[in-house]
């Protein structure tokens, strides 16, 4: 799991992550190429990719696009961020524990899986209280899938700058959790 903010190097690292690691990859994409500034992004990280990987588009069914791809590939899914975004402007919007629901039914997807999975998410916690309450639903609903795919991962980052920070479960950190320190 990768989260970070905007431009911060999160896909840039999924990407070397997964061609590093040898595998065939299917990346897959979660973002509408709404306007032409979106397409023109879309069509810019995709030549940033090698061009042996297999692209699906899955802007609303993550899970069920990885239940597609063959269990020994690696996959990146890139990203959570836009994926909520798409399912909460979807008409009509699904509720926020349906879109949980189907947060955990993709977590559980992937861990499933015998190959490979990086997921590229944004960190939206560190920044201003948003002004309406759509953001604010956006942000919360947010920051509560992250951090139920960070428990279902093997390892989770925090990238800042394109460096990678990595995230220690409290549990495990010097043993401190439930003595009080």
């Amino acid at each position: 799991m990768l989260t970070g903010g905007a431009r911060s190097g999160k896909s840039a690292a999924a990407v070397a992550a997964a061609d590093a690691l040898g595998a065939p990859v299917t990346f897959i994409a979660t973002a509408e190429p709404g306007d032409e500034e979106m397409a023109e992004r879309i069509a810019r990280h995709r030549a940033e990719r090698p061009a042996h990987w297999t692209t699906v588009e899955a802007p609303h069914d993550l899970a069920g696009a990885v239940t597609k791809v063959d269990p020994a590939e690696t996959i990146i899914v890139d990203c959570l961020a836009i994926w909520l975004t798409n399912r909460m402007l979807a008409e009509p919007r699904p509720g926020d524990a349906d879109i949980q629901e189907e947060a955990a039914r993709l977590a559980g997807e992937l861990v499933a899986r015998p190959g490979q999975a990086l997921v590229v998410t944004n960190e939206v916690g560190s920044g201003v209280v948003p002004a309406t309450p759509l953001g604010r639903d956006f942000r919360d609903l947010l920051g509560l899938i992250n951090q139920a795919m960070v428990r279902a991962a093997d390892h989770a980052h925090l990238v800042v700058a394109g460096r990678l920070l990595p995230l220690v479960d409290p549990a495990d950190e010097l043993g401190l959790i439930g003595r009080g320190e």
